[in-house]
This record gives C-alpha cells, sequence and structure tokens, in this order.
C-alpha cells in the first residue's frame, strides 16, 4: 500500500515552492515531477499526489478564506508559509476528500504530522486549534459512534438545550424561468438562508424576518418542507453541547437582487436557475430539502 504520509509530505513540498515562488500554477508540473524524482522515486501514488496538489492549487482563494475565518489573530501573510501549505492540504481533505477514503479525524492528524515534521516548535499546535475549529463547525462529520454514545450519556440527547431555527428554499419566477435564492458559507456550499427564531416569533415569522436580514429579500411562505435537527457545539450552555432543530419552508420572492448581510460563515449569496442546482455543493441534510422543493415547483409551472 503506498505511503500517504509520503505522499502528502511530497504535495507539502510542492506546494511550498508553488506558494513562495508566486503562485503560478503553470508552475506547479514541473516542481512536481523534480519533487517525486528526488523523495519518491518510483511511488505508485503519483495520482493521488497530483489530485491533492491540483486540488489546493484549484480551491487555494476558498481555503485561504477558511483559514482567515478560523483564525482571525493570523493574518494569511503573517502565517509561515510550511504552516499556511499544511492547513491548505488539511482542510481540502476534510472539505472535498472522500470520507470513505480520508475520514476527517485521518485529515486532520496527518496535517498534524505534516506540521510536526516540516513546521516550527509550535506549528502542531497552530494546525490542530485551526482545523479542530473548522471541524467542530461541520458538526464534527464522520465521528465514530462509541464517542457519540460517550457524549450522549454525560449529557443525553433529549436534555440538551433546544435552538429553534426557521429557514427556506427562496424561489421566483422571471421570464419563464425558476430561481433559487442560495447563500453560500465558507467551507463551500451553497445552502439554505436560515437563522434563531426570537421568543415570540412562529416559525414563519422568524423564518420571513431572517430571510430579509440575510439577503434582503421579503418572502412569502408557500408550504413547509421539511424538518432536520443537529447537534452544534456551544460552550455557553451545560455539558457545551445543544440540539438546533430546523423548520424548512418554501418561500416566493420577487427576482431582484440580493444582498448578503455581513454575518460571520458565510461569503456570498446569489440566484441560480433550477437548471444549474445539480452542478452545486450542497450538505447532504439541505440537499433533499432542496430536491424536494424543486419537485413541487416543476409541477406548478
Amino acid at each position: 500500500m503506498a505511503n500517504r504520509h509520503l505522499s502528502r509530505s511530497v504535495a507539502l513540498q510542492t506546494l511550498f515552492e508553488w506558494d513562495f515562488n508566486g503562485k503560478n500554477p503553470l508552475t506547479v508540473p514541473p516542481i512536481l515531477s523534480r519533487i517525486i524524482e528526488e523523495f519518491a522515486p518510483g511511488t505508485t501514488d503519483e495520482a493521488f499526489i497530483k489530485a491533492l496538489v491540483d486540488g489546493v492549487v484549484k480551491k487555494h482563494i476558498d481555503l485561504d478564506r477558511i483559514i482567515e475565518k478560523a483564525a482571525p489573530d493570523w493574518p494569511l501573510d503573517k502565517i509561515a508559509n510550511v504552516d499556511r501549505n499544511v492547513l491548505r492540504i488539511g482542510l481540502y481533505e476534510l472539505l472535498f476528500s472522500d470520507r470513505t477514503q480520508v475520514p476527517p479525524k485521518v485529515a486532520i492528524n496527518e496535517a498534524i504530522e505534516l506540521a510536526k515534521s516540516f513546521g516550527g516548535e509550535t506549528s502542531g499546535k497552530f494546525v490542530n486549534g485551526v482545523l479542530g475549529a473548522v471541524y467542530k463547525e461541520l458538526g464534527e462529520p464522520g465521528k465514530d459512534q462509541e464517542s457519540k454514545r460517550k457524549k450522549q450519556e454525560e449529557i443525553p440527547y433529549e436534555e440538551m438545550k433546544q435552538e429553534r431555527l426557521g429557514g427556506a428554499v427562496v424561489y421566483a419566477r422571471e421570464m419563464g424561468n425558476i430561481y433559487l435564492a442560495l447563500v453560500h458559507d465558507i467551507f463551500g456550499h451553497w445552502t439554505l438562508s436560515k437563522g434563531g427564531i426570537e421568543e415570540g416569533e412562529t416559525v414563519e415569522e422568524g423564518t420571513i424576518r431572517e430571510v430579509k436580514e440575510e439577503m434582503g429579500l421579503d418572502i412569502t411562505i408557500i408550504e413547509k418542507l421539511g424538518e432536520n435537527e443537529y447537534i452544534a457545539t456551544d460552550k455557553a450552555v451545560a455539558g457545551g453541547k445543544k440540539r438546533k432543530h430546523v423548520t424548512y419552508f418554501l418561500a416566493e420572492s420577487k427576482y431582484v437582487d440580493v444582498t448578503l448581510e455581513e454575518k460571520g460563515g458565510l461569503d456570498d449569496c446569489r440566484w441560480f436557475k433550477i437548471s444549474e442546482i445539480l452542478d452545486l455543493n450542497f450538505y447532504d441534510d439541505i440537499l433533499p430539502i432542496v430536491t424536494k422543493a424543486i419537485g413541487i415547483l416543476a409541477k406548478t409551472k
């Protein structure tokens, strides 16, 4: 079996040179070929190395935004070249790799080991802190069932504090086309506008307010699409965990400009034709909600 740690080391050295020399993507192939020949001659893992390097190079702008959000006290240009590229590799594998091939914990641990091997004295802790923060924001995907059971034994699920949220698949009709308004988060996913329900509000009222605040759209609730619930980290509550219960609606708006409110975790919002939706990167729990909405809209053309 190929030595994946060695492969990641080759990828890191390639990205280090690419970054140091101005991030010109055209320089990547010759750098990679030279480093493989020098440090991993005869490797059978060249396809993995190339895919990892190419993926980081193509998505480095998105990855850098995530680093800036997760490490606000460290401007990107102040992070050491090695640490910066270890974080890019770790984030790329954490966010975009096949989790059956690279589980989240493996992506994080491999990045920490790279940082310890090639970085400074505190690089491992720094990388661990940044990737750990992103991992928690993602809802700690891939946690083994034993860990989940232990946490639930400490804080029974039904006893966790519950936070109510409302969200919507917002659509508009324009010139014979149907458009959906979506928001984009710093982890590279398109998702639905949603937010917390305030005391005294119905879920519908809170959803209407949140969409207005987040995207500047006035919406009319058409029907309920479904609900989901997930556990999130919150150090302010007992046990450090809470349940977020989201109710999603289908809602109509006029086809007008959308404007993203400055909000942590989101970096874009826009309209998409229904035909463009399948090409977007959605979270697993959001895709069924969007699919159901599209099915309803397809019947009402």
